[in-house]
């Protein structure tokens, strides 16, 4: 017999019910794949941007809805062992080529627990992973514990791009912490060198032929790509593609205050009060002084924001899905309105404001897939400025800032202010520009009666500037020994005997606590 449908109070959606009880609904309210768990396998030397891609490919899923987390093998390593040079590297240094299997292994792991026990559907190995015998050793770690294998390979032989990624990133991570900036640039690139001898690319017409992956070319120049299996792969195709590295500056801001903001009413299609013709006013003087080449500005379909946009002298793109989050039968009331119209819907929103959805209206969950498209052509694009709403704001900048869905409805964004979003290595720098125009205040903050627990939607990315802090974080290897003990049977394992206790200048550290 069918079971019975109840229908979920906060998300408007339909569940079954069991013993007519309704079913507790999943832990995640992101979308569930119906496939199999993914790992995405990043491939390429060294410099090539392969971590740039595994952080910010994990941000996007994250943000809409998919719970992704990275697994970067050179942190293991780093836990692992104290770098002294380039020596660690070479092919022919068989102790530490053991080390860093057993390290490789421990974030194989890891990954398992995530996807198998952790809620997890989708996540990065973020390694070189450079030749066919890895490879295969994580192909069979996949087949072993049932799940889909994509690899992401970037590709550069483009000299100052490889050496613009050294100097911005490589010599300021932990391995030359102590060394000056010249001699971590000629051990680095000995370092690549080590691991092009051994270098077996992906080979899309012969040995390789029927996995599934993307080859990014010089930084987005050219790609390839060679038997995407399901939905999730050809949207992280479809991401990437849509990816560039060049400097650019995303200007985010609310309309100038609209009439609707002085009397507290919910959406509607007012237009702007005396102070917000002011603050558009006082924008473009503010973008003038900026001086941006090829400039583009955005807005949605509503007049406060097209008002705004007028002001500014210049050409405009209007775009429905910035339009603000549909508040359905409770548009153009007040909180008081709506507290007293309809208390139990009040009081179900401050429970749970990112799934809440308005009955005929939208939650944030609904305005961020309605965003996607938003965030893709954003992506495509140089320097834009983005004249929305209060909870679109809040949804792109949770995007760029990596911030949680529990902190996405919450996240100031004030009238008659400009955060300046500039993209850097591995996050994004946010400054914010408050344009000396009065208005009023349409923050909310959460309920104090409403206990902060932890998120459906929790970040598993890792941390990255001006993201909130993450979870407490487990031990992932207590010592090699209890490593060698635990790991599973499916993968290729040396005896605890077989492994070196420390390398020439090269001790094992006490404890290993690995993300």
């Amino acid at each position: 017999m069918p079971r019975e449908l109840t229908q979920n109070r906060i998300q408007k959606i339909w569940i079954p019910s069991r013993d007519d009880k309704p079913a507790i609904p999943r832990s995640s309210g992101g979308p569930h794949l119906t496939n199999s768990p993914t790992v995405i396998v990043m491939v390429g030397l060294p410099a090539r941007g392969k971590t740039y891609i595994a952080k910010k490919l994990t941000r996007y899923l994250n943000w809409t809805g998919v719970p992704t987390k990275v697994f970067n093998v050179g942190e293991y390593r780093r836990e692992a062992v104290n770098y002294n040079s380039y020596d660690f590297f070479r092919p022919d240094n068989q102790d530490a080529m053991k080390i860093r299997k057993q390290c490789a292994l421990a974030a194989l792991r890891d990954v398992k627990s995530y996807l198998s026990e952790e809620g997890g559907q989708l996540a990065v190995f973020d390694a070189t992973n450079t030749t066919r015998e890895r490879r295969d050793m994580i192909l069979s770690f996949g087949k072993e514990n049932g799940f889909k294998m994509f690899f992401v390979e970037s590709v550069c032989e483009d000299p100052s791009v490889v050496e613009t990624n050294i100097m911005e990133v490589k010599v300021s991570c932990p391995d030359y912490k102590d060394c000056n900036r010249t001699d971590a640039m000629d051990d680095f690139l000995k370092r690549i060198e080590c691991y092009r001898a051994s270098y077996q690319p992906l080979e899309p017409d012969h040995y390789d032929k029927d996995l599934s992956f993307i080859k990014v070319i010089d930084v987005g120049r050219r790609f390839l790509v060679n038997r995407i299996q399901d939905y999730i792969q050809s949207k992280i195709v479809y991401y990437l593609m849509n990816m560039h590295v060049q400097p650019r500056t995303i200007y985010l801001c609310r309309h100038g205050e609209s009439e609707h903001n002085l009397r507290g009413q919910l959406g509607g299609d007012s237009g702007l009060s005396p102070r917000g013709k002011k603050f558009a006013r006082a924008l473009l003087g503010y973008l003038k002084e900026q001086n941006q080449k090829n400039l583009k500005v955005w807005t949605s379909q509503l007049k406060r924001t097209i008002q705004t946009a007028e002001a500014l002298d210049m050409p405009y793109e209007q775009w429905k899905a910035l339009n603000e989050i549909d508040a359905g039968v409770c548009e153009d009331m007040n909180y008081e309105e709506v507290k007293e119209r309809y208390p139990e819907e009040f009081a179900l929103r401050d429970q749970d404001k990112y799934h809440y959805r308005y009955p005929t209206g939208e939650s944030y969950q609904d305005l961020v897939q309605r965003l996607e498209p938003v965030i893709m052509e954003l992506e495509r694009q140089e320097n834009v400025v983005v004249v929305c709403h209060q909870a679109v704001m809040r949804c792109l900048l949770a995007y760029f800032l990596d911030k949680s869905a529990d902190e996405m409805p919450y996240l100031k964004c004030p009238l008659h202010t400009v955060l300046k979003l500039t993209p850097v290595a591995y996050g994004c720098k946010v400054e914010s520009i408050y344009l000396n125009v009065n208005a009023v205040n349409t923050h909310r903050d959460r309920p104090e009666d409403i206990k902060k627990g932890p998120s459906t939607l929790m970040r598993r990315n890792s941390v990255t500037p001006l993201a909130s802090p993450e979870p407490t974080k487990k031990p992932r290897m207590n010592s090699l020994d209890d490593h060698m003990a635990s790991t599973s049977s499916a993968l290729p394992v040396r005896m605890a005997s077989d492994i070196p206790t420390s390398l020439p200048g090269q001790p094992w550290l006490g404890k290993a606590c690995l993300t």
